[in-house]
Formats: C-alpha cells, sequence, structure tokens
C-alpha cells in the first residue's frame, strides 16, 4: 500500500488508479469494514487525525479531484466522508523527498516519459500535507536500496509493501 504524500499529478496513469484503489482500502480498513492492513504503517498518519474517516475522505477527494481533471471517471461516492474542513496533516520534509526519489525510480521502470516529465517538476504535496521539516517519516518503510540516499533514515533494513 502506498498513499503518497506527493500530489497526484505527479503521478502517472497507474499510480494514479493504484493511489485511488488503495486510498479506497485505507477507508475501509479505517472503518473496520476489514481485518487486513490494519496495522499497515501507511495508515498511521491518518490514525493520528482527529477524525481518521474524514482524514482519509479529503485524501481521496484529492485523487479523485486529480483524475476528473484528466478525463477519468472515478466514483466519488464512494468516499464515505469526503472530508471538507479537515485540518491539514503534517509530512516531514525527508518524506517528500524519499518519496520524490521513489516515484523518479519507479516512473524510469514504468512510464520513461512521465519520469522526464517529473525531473523538469518540483515536488508538491496531496492538498492533505503540510510540509514540516524534518527527516524521513518513523513509519515509512525505506528500500534497502533507497537506504543509501542522502536523507534516508527509518528502517532500512525493511521493505514497504509499495506497489504504486
Amino acid at each position: 500500500m502506498r498513499l503518497w504524500s506527493l500530489h497526484p499529478e505527479h503521478l502517472d496513469r497507474a499510480g494514479l488508479l493504484a493511489c485511488w484503489r488503495e486510498a479506497l482500502l485505507a477507508q475501509a480498513v479505517l472503518a473496520g469494514r476489514t481485518r487486513g492492513y490494519v496495522r499497515h504503517p501507511q495508515l498511521e498518519r491518518f490514525k493520528a487525525a482527529g477524525d481518521p474517516l474524514a482524514a482519509v475522505g479529503a485524501y481521496l477527494s484529492g485523487v479523485a479531484e486529480e483524475a476528473q481533471r484528466r478525463g477519468y471517471r472515478f466514483d466519488a461516492a464512494k468516499i464515505e466522508r469526503p472530508g471538507t474542513g479537515v485540518p491539514p496533516l503534517t509530512v516531514s520534509s525527508g518524506q517528500v523527498e524519499y518519496e520524490w526519489q521513489r516515484l523518479t525510480e519507479k516512473l524510469t521502470l514504468r512510464s520513461p516519459h512521465d519520469a522526464d516529465r517529473l525531473r523538469e517538476e518540483r515536488p508538491r504535496t496531496h492538498p492533505l500535507f503540510t510540509v514540516i521539516e524534518g527527516p524521513i517519516e518513523p513509519w515509512e518503510r525505506v528500500s534497502p536500496a533507497s537506504a543509501s540516499q542522502p536523507g534516508a533514515g527509518g528502517s532500512a533494513g525493511s521493505t514497504g509493501g509499495d506497489e504504486t
């Protein structure tokens, strides 16, 4: 599961679709409708929000808005609590940098044209997040290949179930 802190505009088509699917799974987990993934580290920041379902709803709303901008038809009716007025969640600058590196690596293999586009952009975060200075978030499972990158922290020996 990968719930990107990055703005959905940076994702390629496959990444945007996977992000939507995985955020819907996160919503089901937070609503108590599934037993799987309940301890997934990507959910920690949503669980820590005052209203976790509204927070994940705000996240889903941002993904749906980007899909609509691109002409895709994601079913926004699947968002249980669209999350308007949700206080922003924080994300560290190290986390944003790490995710930017990971996305660039993924797109270089999967979608070179999108990787080239990404190299010309500066990272923006999903509208739900506000960036604060700091290292990679403690909940992140840093991949061994990325663990040697500047600013990398976390548990370098573990890998995440990061599919997108």
